[in-house]
């Protein structure tokens, strides 16, 4: 650039000499000379820029127009900076074709929202599952997607969990919606075609409703003719074997109906038989079972409920979730324990918790302890008789509810189950 400058000083001194010399030769004055050498000078400028403005608007590949000094370098520098933006333009293409490339291969479906939640891009396995078209571009997906659920999970600004749907293209199909947020309050959304994975859990479903009904019949009849055979046995050495059996198709019993339950909670629909219920009364009822439980145990279960709370639901469903909590914390707690059965509400949710002073459990056991058969303890377990579904039954109970359970505990300070439910509008 130094050099550029130098060499456009030497022409204007040039022009400026040039029409010096004339003084010399003609009557001229010396202030029109110097304003004809600036004219000179500002011609040769604009001819100059017209024919940068001339290649600039030029579409072909064509070098620059030659020229000298500073004109040459700003020439040379703008034709180098265009060269760098077509290589970097080419890398980025190159990167995008390759971004391209990577999700038409993929099996689940790419959408990519602009900050309005309007569609921008999308792969061949949405365009397949949602039916997209190329002039749905710039249109909102709710336009396409308009499922009340959706709508509500995409409008909120939760997105820790997927959410499950029937397709809106094919009827057959069960969908996932996943959706992150990235930059500028862009969202990308990954659909995953889930219906054999549906399917599957549907048969398992099934399968175990089907089991656990079956079952029902032959299990009556054994634990009916063992207690008929305990009954009339005059033999010591047959006490204690029939006791087992007793106690064993007991509970046997338990699991089979905890398995009836907890499928009927899976497979029926939410929301039927739902209706306004008051609180203390459900509550009640669960408490007078947990205390004939625990007075083998001499336990003291306190119970402390809010008046005139209300909450909208399936009676049936609602009271198995909160008396297998109560039941749970009485198995679990120590002879002469407390437990503390409590409702109470806030301007948004209302509360019903379940506390004892038990033993506890460790925290690498909370996100478990709500899966079918999780054990904390094996022996624990078979020593309290329990099915390992009493919890599976309340998470599902409480989810049909739009609740959800929340579990704090600490090894030698007790647990804390809580029902979160949502206030009524």
């Amino acid at each position: 650039m130094l050099h550029g400058v130098k060499t456009e000083l030497k022409r204007l001194g040039l022009i400026a000499l040039a029409c010096l010399s004339l003084l010399w030769f003609t009557p001229l004055s010396l202030s029109f000379l110097l304003f004809l050498a600036g004219g000179i000078y500002l011609a040769f400028m604009f001819h100059q820029l017209w024919r940068l403005n001339r290649w600039l608007l030029r579409k072909n590949e064509e070098p620059p127009p030659e020229a000298s000094g500073i004109w040459g370098e700003v020439f040379d520098n703008i034709y180098h900076l265009q060269r760098r933006q077509q290589q970097e333009k080419q890398n980025l293409q190159a990167v995008i074709n390759r971004v391209q490339e990577i999700t038409s291969a993929l099996k689940d479906g790419i959408i990519l929202l602009d900050w309005r939640g309007h569609l921008d891009f999308w792969n061949p396995a949405a365009q397949r599952l949602l039916g997209f078209h190329t002039k749905d571009q710039g249109l909102s997906v709710i336009n396409f997607i308009r499922h009340p659920k959706f709508v509500a999970y995409f409008e909120s600004s939760d997105y820790s969990e997927p959410l499950e749907l029937p397709s809106p293209r094919f009827a057959s199909r069960q969908l996932q919606f996943q959706i992150t947020r990235f930059g500028k309050n862009e969202r990308l959304i990954v659909v995953r075609d889930i219906t054999q994975l549906h399917k599957l859990e549907q048969m398992r479903r099934d399968f175990v409703a089907n089991v656990s009904h079956e079952l029902r019949t032959p299990l009556t009849v054994i634990s009916g003719y063992l207690e008929t055979l305990a009954e009339n046995n005059t033999q010591p050495a047959w006490e204690k074997p029939l006791t087992q059996m007793r106690q064993q198709s007991q509970r046997m019993s338990a699991l089979i109906n905890d398995l009836i339950t907890l499928s009927r909670l899976e497979t029926t629909e939410a929301g039927i038989n739902h209706k306004s219920l008051p609180l203390e009364p459900l509550l009640t009822a669960a408490h007078h079972e947990a205390t004939a439980l625990g007075s083998e145990k001499s336990q003291n279960i306190n119970f402390e409920c809010t008046p005139n709370l209300q909450l909208q639901g399936n009676e049936k469903e609602l009271h198995s979730a909160f008396s297998n909590l109560l039941i749970n914390a009485v198995k679990y707690t120590q002879p002469g324990g407390e437990i503390s059965l409590r409702a109470w509400s806030d301007n948004q949710h209302i509360y019903v918790s379940v506390s004892d002073n038990g033993p506890g459990i460790e925290q690498k056991h909370l996100s478990r302890l709500t899966e079918r058969f999780y054990r904390v303890d094996a022996s624990r377990n078979s020593a309290t008789s329990g099915t390992g579904l009493g919890l599976a039954i309340v998470k599902h109970a409480l989810l049909r509810h739009d609740a959800e359970l929340k579990i704090h505990s600490e090894p030698g300070k007790g647990s804390v189950f809580t029902c979160v439910f949502p206030l009524a509008g």
